[in-house]
């Protein structure tokens, strides 16, 4: 894919990963499906195996989370055809969605730390885990249709509720349920 990217696209990249930043509240991988919304459906910047490829790739590369950001920065600049353009895609990437959390983050931290007491502080923290949960839920979907298809999406999400209810109503740690589903995986029956 070869892509011819103005000043204005560059800004318009930015300026979405800037608007999302302070969605991210399940963590960054809670942003996916609007980043699909965006680079896949409406501008055609990267296609269904590009994105989700690099959310896999950064996922199982070691250290955070939110490196499939700048991967799919990177994919975008290097759509346009060189690696000048993947390096200002990528920063401009997580520059786009690190500095409006950051800023936050900081300032409402402190709010937060000085005003602890406090029972609208406290009702927040509580509020805030439904839509943590909700944007997961949101994401998994995504990425669930995207790797097994519609015909599996059933499949997936019986095995997601059962792996759910299982660390959730017993001791079985779930790194076990990991390597049981790998198992799965290698011998092709998910």
């Amino acid at each position: 894919m070869n892509l011819l990217m103005t000043g204005s696209d560059w800004l318009a990249l930015f300026g979405h990963f800037l608007s999302l930043s302070l969605l991210a509240v399940g963590g960054a991988i809670a942003l996916a499906p609007d980043m699909h919304r965006y680079l896949v459906d409406e501008r055609q910047w990267l296609s269904d195996p590009e994105f989700s490829s690099s959310i896999a790739l950064a996922q199982a590369a070691p250290g955070p989370n939110a490196l499939f950001i700048a991967l799919l920065g990177w994919n975008v600049g290097l759509n346009t055809g060189g690696y000048g353009a993947a390096l200002l895609g990528m920063v401009l990437a997580m520059t786009g969605v690190l500095l409006p959390s950051a800023v936050l983050t900081y300032s409402a931290s402190r709010w937060a730390h000085r005003n602890r007491a406090h029972r609208a502080v406290r009702a927040f923290k509580l509020a805030m885990a439904p839509i943590v949960i909700a944007l997961l839920v949101a994401t998994a979907w995504l990425l669930a249709s995207a790797l097994f298809g519609k015909a599996y999406a059933g499949v997936s999400w019986l095995l997601t509720l059962a792996c759910t209810l299982i660390v959730w109503r017993t001791r079985i740690h779930m790194l076990w349920l990991l390597g049981a589903g790998a198992l799965l995986g290698a011998f092709g029956w998910v």
